[in-house]
């Protein structure tokens, strides 16, 4: 597979992917010179200066993920990308402490005027009385948006003694007062706070949720700090209330348009205003970590992995990932164990969650059995961001559900796929908590690994059954890697799941199912999927 980086990303994360696949590395390529080339790509490398557009999309036929060096996404078009089944991911956490920091010190240097009595002092001037500051100890902090980077810019300020309050309506009461935040609603905030700090992806809901109205509502004097996203505040008008002196200070890292010249920033000349262009991830640790973190990501998802990271898909927050990861390869396999089992178009689709894994969110492990049905069957490529919409299109089903009722298993998936000839039921779980199995198939009780080439056989409890089949198979120079014999409630019948070492010729397959006694037989191919 062959990876296209197209803007500066830290040597780590290229070096890490070219020990998986080929990669090539041009910067700052123009939208049609890339749209040219893409479509030679199965991935896609970028950080924020350039725009991945929908053009860009449309000419890329091989791409398969997008990987972002970072944490916005604003300069990705993610609904065609998604629409075209590619993978959109970043890197959340590579780069968090870097603007964690950032934030803390532009908030500290506009508080204290540290670049103005800088640029005092370069200028041959001792001027003290012009850089008065204030301090931050007792005064009240709002946070909008209190996640990995709102959170950790609370616990600092609060070494400070600041009072830290918070708007963010996708985090818990519990999860606020673990990091030391009042929860508030947005007028709250914009009412109470000394300072505002904005820590928020760009979304519709916080596109310019910072404009003159919210100003209005804000106390005299306020301070106001933006190192998130440029777009989530209205520039303008941040820059109107300084001049009036509504705002009694800004500190500004991002901008709605980058880079920014001196016809198109609204904060020339504004003396109360600390301007960075936008460096809050550029510290050396964060640039290595983003670019492994995103060399990561694109690795599980060209290998089939599910990826946390991903952001067109339902984010996995690492609680819920630490139960269900071991679980996706189980998943994915049982969906093809399946596929191979159906004797005709597959119309519903009903997975069970037993154990551990009815007490948390399992949609990914859904998706990943969507997957692994629908793979062997389509030429489209089929993954995790658009499985399910896959299946929809063929007028599949899905159903889930979870149960706490006794099993022999303390936590198994139960999938059972419906056709208009019958149903198929398979049961898998872990060994050892990582070791997948399918323990049950149509009622059988079986333990094999769903790996390689595999034979199913139902057949009569009656001698030589084992023989006969293992004679044919050495006879056709088809090496056997294990073999099971399962039964059932049903008395006289088991079922044979045989490992071999290749794909059988449909002749062989004929064969074995003209044994006396055998009553069907499926191979499946669990290789490369």
């Amino acid at each position: 597979m062959k990876v296209f980086v197209s803007n500066d990303v830290n040597a780590k994360g290229i070096e890490l992917l070219k020990q998986h696949f080929d990669v090539d590395v041009m910067p700052n390529m123009k939208e049609d010179e890339l749209c040219k080339i893409i479509g030679e790509y199965d991935a896609l490398v970028s950080r924020s200066q350039i725009s991945i557009t929908k053009k860009i999309i449309e000419h890329a036929t091989k791409l398969k993920v997008i990987g972002r060096a970072g944490v916005g996404v604003d300069n990705i078009d993610v609904p065609a990308a998604t629409a075209h089944g590619i993978m959109v991911l970043n890197a959340p956490e590579g780069n968090t402490l870097a603007a964690t920091e950032h934030t803390v010190a532009m908030l500290m240097s506009m508080t204290r005027h540290i670049p103005q009595a800088h640029q005092s002092l370069q200028e041959g001037k001792w001027d003290r009385k012009s850089f008065d500051g204030i301090q931050v100890q007792g005064r009240t902090l709002g946070i909008i948006g209190v996640g990995r980077i709102g959170s950790r810019v609370a616990t600092r300020m609060q070494g400070m003694e600041m009072r830290t309050i918070g708007y963010d309506p996708y985090i818990t009461e519990e999860r606020a007062h673990s990091v030391g935040v009042e929860l508030v609603d947005f007028d709250t905030l914009l009412k109470e706070s000394d300072y505002i700090t904005i820590h928020t992806p760009l979304t519709k809901e916080t596109e310019k949720m910072i404009d003159a109205e919210a100003i209005s509502k804000m106390k005299d004097g306020v301070r106001f700090v933006n190192c998130a996203r440029g777009a989530c505040m209205d520039p303008y008008a941040v820059a109107d209330a300084v001049k009036s002196g509504k705002i009694a200070g800004a500190a500004i890292d991002v901008y709605p348009w980058e880079p920014l010249t001196k016809e198109n920033n609204p904060f020339i000349g504004l003396f109360n205003v600390v301007q960075t262009p936008h460096l809050g991830a550029s510290t050396k640790e964060a640039q290595i970590g983003v670019s492994v973190d995103v060399a990561v990501g694109v690795i599980d998802a060209l290998e089939g992995r599910p990826v946390m990271t991903a952001v067109n898909m339902a984010p996995i927050p690492k609680s819920v990932a630490a139960v269900i990861q071991p679980y996706f390869k189980l998943a994915e396999r049982m969906g093809t164990v399946g596929i191979y089992l159906a004797d005709a178009a597959i119309t519903d689709i009903e997975v069970e969650y037993t154990g551990d894994l009815a007490d948390t969110e399992t949609q990914a492990l859904t998706t990943a059995l969507i997957k692994g049905v629908l793979t062997p069957i389509l030429q489209e490529r089929v993954n995790y961001v658009n499985a399910g919409q896959e299946a929809k299109k063929r007028n599949i089903s899905i159903k889930e559900s979870k149960s706490h009722k006794p099993s022999y298993y303390h936590t198994a998936i139960t999938c059972r796929l419906k056709t208009s000839k019958g149903e198929h039921e398979i049961v898998g779980t872990l060994f050892n908590g990582n070791e997948a199995k399918i323990v049950g198939i149509d009622g059988y009780r079986i333990d094999f690994k769903p790996e390689g080439y595999l034979i199913l056989a139902p057949h009569e409890d009656k001698p030589n059954m084992i023989g006969q089949i293992a004679t044919l198979l050495g006879q056709a120079g088809i090496n056997i890697n294990g073999m099971q014999v399962g039964q059932t409630g049903h008395e006289g019948m088991n079922i044979m799941a045989i490992a071999v070492s290749n794909d059988l010729p449909n002749d062989i397959i004929l064969r074995i199912k003209g044994i006396e006694g055998i009553q069907d037989v499926k191979m499946i191919n669990c290789e490369g999927i």
